[in-house]
């Protein structure tokens, strides 16, 4: 039982963290495409 328990808290607490820089990153990346659309369209706008 000890050794299980070891085992989930090496690997337990990477997962946790990646899972956590993972949604963070994926929010942030939303927010970087809602930009760079509305760069897009600002830039096409002058075009015109």
């Amino acid at each position: 039982m000890d050794t299980i328990m070891n085992q989930i808290a090496n690997f337990g607490f990477p997962i946790v963290l990646s899972i956590y820089l993972l949604v963070r990153v994926e929010g942030k990346l939303e927010k970087l495409t809602d930009s760079i659309n509305e760069l897009s369209r600002t830039i096409e706008g002058f075009k015109n």
